[in-house]
């Protein structure tokens, strides 16, 4: 004889575990799906500084002391001015969000880009400077104090007519997805007042694993 009691227990089980599975899956499509629509988010509002076109419009940029740099698209400048060094870049945002800085670190020379700078090495910038999607915008920043141990390296590379090499820390908006991307400037033409042209070479993420490493 059929025992029904049996069958019936069998029968809910089985559907039990069918509903489980199913469950399961919805589950973990719907995981799925938050993680590509955070992925989405986050793209939105990441931004990627490179440097600016040469046939970009030059921007006048501002010194904490008065000096005013003009710097023209896809250059940047290096100037010693009554002992003071005075840097600047021309860059535009090719990312999504805005682009905010947070510090810079100077180098002399054509570096390794095997890694880029630590973190403690950067200099804060003394002004909020934030540069708009896919908009130019610039960096700045000067040596002052003769203390400094890369004022007078800065100075004697600069009259050498040497290759530099900055490291930009920058993020979102909301002070997120941090990157550091490394700028160079080259200089060409007259001795006196030489060109000073700019690109990028190497971009690195803090807060995110290295897309080089999958």
């Amino acid at each position: 004889m059929i025992d029904w009691a049996t069958v019936s227990s069998l029968a809910t089980g089985f559907g039990t575990l069918v509903l489980a599975i199913a469950t399961f899956q919805a589950v973990r499509s719907a995981n799925k799906a938050a993680r590509v629509a955070e992925q989405a988010l986050l793209v939105g509002v990441r931004p990627l500084l490179v440097p600016s076109r040469l046939d970009d419009i030059q921007q006048k940029v501002f010194y904490g002391d008065g000096k005013y740099e003009v710097i023209e698209g896809g250059r940047g400048v290096a100037e010693v001015d009554g002992g003071n060094v005075y840097l600047g870049i021309s860059l535009r945002n090719a990312g999504r969000g805005i682009g905010v800085l947070h510090g810079w670190n100077f180098m002399v020379g054509r570096q390794a880009i095997d890694g880029h700078s630590p973190l403690e090495d950067f200099h804060p910038h003394q002004r909020d400077i934030l540069i708009a999607p896919n908009d130019i915008g610039f960096w700045q920043a000067a040596f002052r104090d003769a203390s400094d141990r890369q004022h007078e390296e800065a100075i004697a590379a600069i009259r050498s007519r040497e290759m530099l090499t900055i490291d930009i820390l920058y993020g979102d908006h909301e002070g997120g997805q941090r990157a550091i991307s490394r700028f160079t400037l080259q200089p060409r033409g007259d001795d006196d007042k030489p060109v000073w042209l700019t690109s990028v070479v190497r971009h690195w993420n803090i807060d995110r694993p290295d897309p080089r490493s999958r």
